[in-house]
């Protein structure tokens, strides 16, 4: 069930950047609240799988792939769209790559990324990558920004023109406060990948001493 959730947002990621796509007004409003529905049941496939007491070590990948087609995804349409620049995707991807890597390598010394078996080795670093608060705020955070961003490209819309909304979008503190969350969760994306690669040079070492 909880991997048919994680299955489900990607259907949806898609099908809301296809809605954005169409460059219709309505149908890019209805892409905001899309959005939100792929951001709020990020934790809910966890939460099944906890409920159902059905965590396994697969649904955990799954769940770190489908956050990053999402991530990688979205950060993608909005730099094609001209409304952040490439270099954003870029370090995301970048950092998803890196990050990624160093996990396999935990992972095949029978570590995980989050949970009671995390690879990460300091309290920091736990705090930083694999505490419950940091990854729903990390969530948070880059589901605001891309709300933000899909109502901007929304807002700028021909049929947007003397709109509501459109003159929402016009308010300074709401431009600032988007903006404020997009960055902070590219700062985030960094701030959180980090600890990973640092701890990752432990378990990088035995895999030498195994290969060896």
């Amino acid at each position: 069930m909880a991997n048919l959730i994680t299955v489900g947002r990607l259907v949806l990621l898609f099908v809301t950047i296809a809605l954005i796509y169409t460059h219709s007004y309505p149908l890019a409003l209805l892409s905001i609240g899309l959005i939100v529905v792929v951001f709020l049941s990020d934790g809910l496939d966890g939460f099944v799988a906890r409920r159902r007491n059905s965590t396994s070590e697969f649904g955990a990948v799954l769940d770190i792939a489908g956050d990053r087609v999402v991530e990688n995804a979205l950060w993608i349409v909005f730099a094609e769209l001209g409304l952040i620049g490439v270099w954003a995707p870029l370090v995301v991807m970048t950092r998803g790559f890196l990050v990624d890597a160093m996990r396999s390598i935990g992972y095949s010394q029978g570590k995980s990324a989050f949970g009671a078996n995390t690879m990460m080795l300091t309290p920091l670093s736990r705090f930083l990558t694999a505490s419950r608060f940091m990854r729903a705020f990390y969530g948070a955070a880059k589901g605001l920004g891309f709300v933000f961003l899909a109502g901007l490209f929304a807002a700028g819309l021909p049929d947007a023109s003397g709109t509501s909304f459109a003159a929402l979008y016009d308010q300074e503190w709401l431009r600032a406060a988007g903006w404020f969350m997009v960055y902070a969760a590219l700062a985030l994306t960094i701030v959180r990948g980090v600890p990973v690669l640092f701890d990752a040079m432990y378990y990088v070492r035995g895999y030498d001493k195994q290969c060896q």
